[in-house]
């Protein structure tokens, strides 16, 4: 047994492993913010590469060891240089580097062709240990691909503290239950004050409607996965889990605990059917919800992740030669989401069986991919050489989507209200406020609430904390205590380093 597998590690298969390693290694990087299966036609794409390169050179060279050796550096040359080029970039931002680095690679190619033909030099004896490298490189990265590996099973709560009602009663015409994300959504007065955008007459709409709208809510997290686990475990994160202590960044506890919530939990007890829309981010996707609805793949032509893949190999060329532009992608695709949620609106309220649909829209948060008419719009139209936003142009773009936002908002209202054979439940709330602003103004959010019966249990500085505590104690026979509206700041990355943003709203 020994001997036939020492006899397979010294054939060179490690270029295989080697051409697959890369796309492995971004999704690793990438974990919980895309789903593996995005790297899929990249992964098959990028092994067919290494594949036809090492035959092409095997033809020529006539040896197998030495084709295989040339064959893994011209693939690390291949992959590593888009790495280059943006750790370049963002060290010498005023510099124009690409002619410099492309000649440098030019030559490390002739080098390493030079380097692998001289006639005295032997690649046999090296295979076993590159076989090994190259396979050790593979596994590693699938185990953290893996999302078997991080999470917990479908209905298990991710944070065992997270306060679930087992008496909880569903009533005999029970109400569906619409929860609108609306990410980066900021109050009223802060889009005036910032921006001299007047929303009134969408805020109007809305109580013409019947909703509440919180005129002094503020979040009770400044960044969307926080924000979030806290609003969809009515809790507080300090008294959630004990891994979130101010020096962590450790996301793992905190994306199971938005993935498998007790808003989830309880809604499903009762026999809820969970709706989830795709979003992009896999931390904030419900695979296993009832219904899970994603707009086609590569509608685009081009997955962002291979966009993202494409920026980090040699093959970033491409874009300037006019055959693809992974931006376009990427614009394209936070349309088809934004566009999948809203023409779904109608099926879901047609639903025959109760439903806790969670729906996290990514707008009005960049990318900026829509006009206030709804017409596309560039991304790359609103931001700098660096790829960041300056104020004006993040201006720009947030006012020009947030008001076809309004506008699909109110269709959707309509369409739920003309629908609905009992009185809905509907939540639009920002996860936050907007970018660029200061620490207490981030905090400042759309909070708007649809409670038939129950408005009036409703008040100026409701936070999101409270929100399913108020609609379980109000609709289902919750024993909720209300908890004192806080709001939390923290840094980029301690997350979980909080300090207080006192609610100085006077109105």
């Amino acid at each position: 047994m020994k001997k036939i597998i020492l006899e397979k590690f010294n054939i060179p298969w490690y270029p295989i492993a080697f051409s697959a390693y890369p796309v492995l290694a971004l999704l690793s990087t990438n974990t919980g913010q895309i789903q593996p299966e995005a790297g899929i036609r990249s992964l098959l794409v990028s092994v067919a590469l290494g594949n036809v390169l090492f035959f092409v050179l095997r033809l020529f060279m006539r040896q197998s060891h030495r084709a295989a050796f040339l064959t893994t550096l011209w693939l690390v040359l291949f992959f590593s240089y888009g790495h280059a080029c943006n750790l370049l970039s963002e060290k010498y931002p005023d510099f124009n580097l690409d002619p410099w680095l492309a000649g440098g690679w030019s030559v490390l190619f002739l080098l390493t062709l030079w380097w692998a033909t001289r006639p005295k030099l032997n690649f046999a004896s090296s295979a076993a240990n590159l076989n090994v490298i190259a396979l050790g490189l593979v596994i590693m990265s699938l185990w953290q691909v893996n999302p078997g590996s991080r999470l917990r099973s479908a209905h298990a709560l991710g944070a065992e503290k997270a306060p679930v009602q087992s008496d909880l009663v569903k009533p005999e015409s029970p109400p569906d239950v619409y929860y609108f994300i609306l990410d980066s959504y900021g109050r009223a007065d802060n889009l005036y004050s910032a921006y001299e955008f007047d929303n009134s007459g969408f805020i109007s709409a809305l109580e013409e409607r019947g909703f509440y709208v919180g005129q002094c809510s503020q979040s009770n997290y400044v960044r969307t996965e926080i924000s979030l686990a806290s609003s969809l475990n009515m809790m507080y994160l300090q008294e959630l889990d004990d891994d979130f202590k101010p020096e962590s960044t450790a996301r793992r506890v905190l994306w199971d605990s938005l993935k498998h919530s007790a808003v989830r939990y309880n809604f499903e007890s009762m026999g809820y059917t969970t709706v989830n829309f795709a979003t992009g981010f896999a931390w904030n996707e419900l695979e296993d919800a009832d219904v899970f609805l994603s707009p086609p793949p590569f509608s685009s032509g081009l997955s962002e992740f291979e966009g993202l893949f494409l920026r980090t190999t040699l093959a970033r060329y491409i874009n300037d030669w006019g055959w693809v532009d992974p931006d376009a992608v990427m614009g394209q695709s936070f349309r088809d989401r934004f566009n999948n949620i809203f023409d779904h609106v109608d099926d879901l309220a047609r639903m025959k069986e109760p439903t806790f649909a969670y729906i996290h829209v990514i707008s009005p948060h960049p990318p900026f991919v829509f006009d206030p008419e709804g017409n596309p719009t560039y991304p790359p139209d609103f931001w700098n050489e660096n790829r960041q936003y300056p104020p004006g142009l993040y201006e720009k773009g947030y006012v020009n989507q947030l008001q076809h936002l309004n506008d699909e908002v109110l269709a959707a209202v309509d369409t739920i209200l003309a629908e609905s054979e009992t009185p809905p439940i509907i939540i639009f709330q920002g996860d936050h406020g907007p970018w660029l602003q200061p620490k207490n103004k981030r905090m400042w959010i759309l909070n708007a609430y649809y409670l038939p019966g129950h408005n009036d249990e409703l008040y100026p500085t409701v936070s999101p904390v409270n929100s399913f505590r108020l609609i379980f104690n109000a609709y289902f026979g919750g024993k909720y205590d209300i908890l004192d509206d806080v709001s939390y700041f923290s840094p980029v990355p301690n997350l979980y380093d909080f300090s207080v943003i006192a609610n100085d709203c006077r109105r």
